[in-house]
């Protein structure tokens, strides 16, 4: 019998080829009272990501200032030249890699790194990032995936967060985590990459059973309580902004400190976002997405405006930001146009193909109820 991805996730820890602390939060089973995700709630998730994905790629990496004066304030997908300047929802690897995660789910009925990447390999990217680019060459060189994994902070593997959850939204959650990690460090072998990705995933699980939305302070509070155990005092350093400036220290201590003082002080969102900077490194995404979240958790579309407005990279943390939102308030709250001008593509023009994986979700989960 083939042991479980836990097993496997151990022994590769133990044995220093994944960086990540073997901590208490890896065990944690989400839904140990029986109660399950609900369609509507699980559905939101995933379309929480390509919705805010679609809404920021088209202007990804623009400072806010400057994308406003483009733009305005953008509200709606922008005139797409891939849709023959239609105004839909179009994907970019965040949405990509997250979508063919569940496809190898369904097809192999678990999670497995290898057919992922090797899935990954064989398919057009969209903005792929460098440091998936640089994994894909170790492995093409004849590398196994741990040592073609990179050790790097950037937010390629938090963006794609949701995609695990195919192989566990019909059971009682025991082996998510340990999937939230192994899907990281497939490309991202890193000990704030995979610590950040394994308690967004557990946030997320949470969030599709709450009843109603957590106090402000819940969104930095719980991330520090399960991504610190797991990351422990690994350094990153700040890239120059203002409140990084000087730093040295794990990415769950900068959250702890800069996030709450900024809520409590009532600073705005790009004024917040901007004094962190809102980029593709971890130490500025994992605070931009808590802020928006703990800001404006209760209004799930004034919270992806904001990461679409006020970020840099604003798909990627649209994307975050959209997940937890869609998991939390359900496929419903997320704004009709959004939803009915988003094609579900996860290629170049397979229209209605992220349907078709979520309708495979919930045969997936019609079939475990059975068991």
């Amino acid at each position: 019998m083939s042991r479980s991805n836990a097993e496997l996730l151990e022994d590769l820890v133990s044995t220093k080829r994944v960086r990540v602390r073997l901590g208490a939060p890896l065990g944690m089973v989400p839904w140990a009272d029986g109660v399950r995700p609900q369609a509507g709630r699980w559905r939101g998730m995933f379309l929480g990501l390509a919705i805010g994905d679609g809404l920021g790629n088209s202007t990804e990496s623009m400072q806010a200032n400057e994308r406003r004066a483009l733009h305005g304030e953008i509200t709606h997908y922008l005139p797409n030249r891939y849709a023959a300047g239609r105004r839909v929802g179009l994907p970019s690897d965040d949405t990509q890699l997250c979508a063919w995660a569940i496809e190898q789910i369904l097809r192999d009925g678990r999670f497995d790194p290898d057919a992922w990447l090797e899935l990954v390999a064989s398919r057009q990217v969209f903005g792929m990032g460098g440091t998936v680019r640089a994994a894909l060459r170790g492995l093409a060189r004849g590398q196994v995936w741990p040592e073609a994994a990179q050790k790097s902070a950037g937010n390629g593997a938090l963006m794609r967060c949701p995609g695990v959850f195919a192989a566990h939204l019909g059971t009682d959650g025991s082996q998510l985590a340990a999937d939230a990690a192994l899907f990281a460090a497939a490309t991202h072998n890193d000990f704030a990459a995979t610590s950040s990705a394994v308690a967004f995933t557990l946030m997320l699980a949470e969030l599709l059973t709450m009843m109603r939305p957590p106090a402000a302070e819940w969104w930095v509070s719980r991330y520090v309580e399960l991504a610190a155990p797991l990351e422990g005092n690994a350094v990153y350093e700040g890239r120059g902004a203002p409140a990084a400036r000087g730093y040295a220290g794990p990415l769950w201590r900068f959250v702890a400190e800069q996030v709450p003082a900024a809520l409590a002080a009532g600073t705005g969102t790009q004024s917040a976002c901007d004094s962190w900077y809102s980029g593709a490194y971890l130490l500025e995404t994992v605070p931009s997405a808590l802020f928006i979240l703990a800001r404006h958790g209760a209004d799930p579309a004034e919270a992806i405006r904001r990461a679409v407005n006020d970020t840099r990279d604003n798909d990627t943390i649209a994307a975050v930001v959209g997940a937890a939102m869609g998991a939390l308030h359900g496929e419903e709250a997320l704004p009709a146009k959004w939803r009915r001008d988003l094609p579900g593509r996860t290629r170049e023009t397979d229209d209605g193909a992220l349907y078709a994986l979520l309708d495979g979700v919930a045969a997936r989960i019609s079939a475990e109820s059975t068991r």
